[in-house]
């Protein structure tokens, strides 16, 4: 706590140094000419996850610096030494003394000391619901003024694929988004809507791209799914793959060697499920959920899908407009992916984000992302 409270002083004191985002005049409805500026809020608190160690650990950083903040970062527990190198070679760019403060440590430690300080000016958090919804009620008991919470987390990320969609491609998107990375993407696939009529060709398809996929260390070329975290994730992996095996219907598992026991590797597995509801929580790791549905329940499929709460990713294939368009309308998702697959979205063109239970504010990447890290400020123009 005594380290919290020293890096938020430090930030305040060298908020001052920090630029602006500029003015804009406008005109009110009386008629009197004002300008209207945005500031930065003060001191930002960013805390990433070790998934994106540096990219989303440095996409929340520069946004508040560049809006006109400072920052205490705190990285995830499990990258922290690339959280550290990062603001080494941020202070090396030459970015103003004092205006970045790196916090690691644990986050149940560090983080509630962090989001219930009087003097924090917003925060920026990318991780679990649970996680968030613990930060916005700690946020909320503060005896301070409201602040922005921007948060991006988890989804119980779907695909719907209709009875028009070409088997090859669905079946190279399905597995790219649900195992690369090990499936430790936010927008990685977790729920296979397949529509009945094509289905025992795609979960065939998908049974023989599975076991085409290496398992193995990451920095091979020849790897194609790496291990886990670490073994917590593994643990509860494995878990949910043993509750899965003993009650659902089993479309692959593959079989670990004797060089996988060094390390936490959790093996790439796909079941069949009757339905969405059948999962309670988000299963962070390569493991696919298929469900198939009749072409008359598409709208029961996509209400399913919203009643989730989750609205992160969805992936849609299908050679018919109007359901595609359809269901991208429908669903309550942030990001939604037509033919192709639901993980990569690029900054500046696929602005990402969730709603729901699976995020707040605008988009990371997108045009209105900067306007949270600021304040509005309207003062009378002086007269000419």
């Amino acid at each position: 706590i005594d380290e919290v409270r020293e890096a938020v002083d430090f930030c305040r004191y060298y908020a001052k140094q920090v630029d602006a985002l500029g003015e804009l005049a406008i005109n009110g409805f009386d008629g009197k000419a004002r300008i209207v500026t945005r500031k930065g809020r003060g001191v930002f608190v960013c805390i990433s996850p070790w998934n994106f160690p540096l990219a989303i650990f440095l996409g929340q950083v520069t946004a508040a610096l560049v809006a006109g903040n400072t920052v205490v970062a705190k990285p995830a527990e499990q990258t922290s030494l690339i959280a550290a190198r990062a603001v080494e070679l941020m202070n090396q760019a030459g970015f103003p003394t004092g205006t970045i403060q790196l916090l690691p440590g644990r986050g149940a430690e560090i983080g509630s000391a962090l989001t219930s300080h009087a003097a924090i000016a917003g925060v920026a958090f990318t991780g679990s619901t649970a996680t968030a919804q613990r930060i916005n009620q700690t946020l909320a008991a503060r005896d301070a003024a409201p602040v922005p919470f921007i948060a991006e987390t988890g989804g119980q990320n779907a695909m719907i694929v209709d009875s028009t969609a070409l088997p090859e491609q669905v079946v190279r998107d399905v597995i790219r988004s649900a195992f690369a990375s090990a499936g430790q993407r936010c927008s990685a696939l977790r729920v296979l809507y397949v529509q009945e009529d094509i289905a025992d060709r795609i979960v065939a398809l998908i049974q023989g791209a599975m076991h085409e996929l290496s398992v193995g260390k990451p920095y091979l070329h020849s790897t194609d799914v790496g291990p886990v975290i670490d073994n917590t994730a593994k643990t509860k992996l494995v878990k949910h793959i043993e509750h899965m095996t003993a009650t659902e219907k089993k479309v692959a598992e593959l079989t670990l060697g004797e060089e996988h026991q060094y390390g936490d590797f959790v093996a790439p597995s796909a079941f069949e499920i009757r339905d969405i509801s059948c999962l309670k929580e988000e299963q962070f790791g390569p493991i696919l959920h298929i469900v198939r549905f009749k072409a008359s329940e598409l709208h029961q499929v996509v209400e399913q899908i919203n009643n989730t709460g989750f609205g992160l990713t969805m992936g849609i294939h299908s050679r018919n407009e109007t359901t595609y368009r359809w269901i991208e309308k429908h669903a309550r998702v942030g990001n939604c992916y037509i033919n192709r697959d639901q993980v990569g979205a690029v900054v500046g063109v696929q602005p990402f984000g969730g709603q729901g239970l699976s995020g707040t504010g605008p988009k990371a990447g997108g045009p209105h992302y900067l306007y949270r890290f600021t304040k509005q400020h309207l003062v009378q123009a002086e007269k000419a």
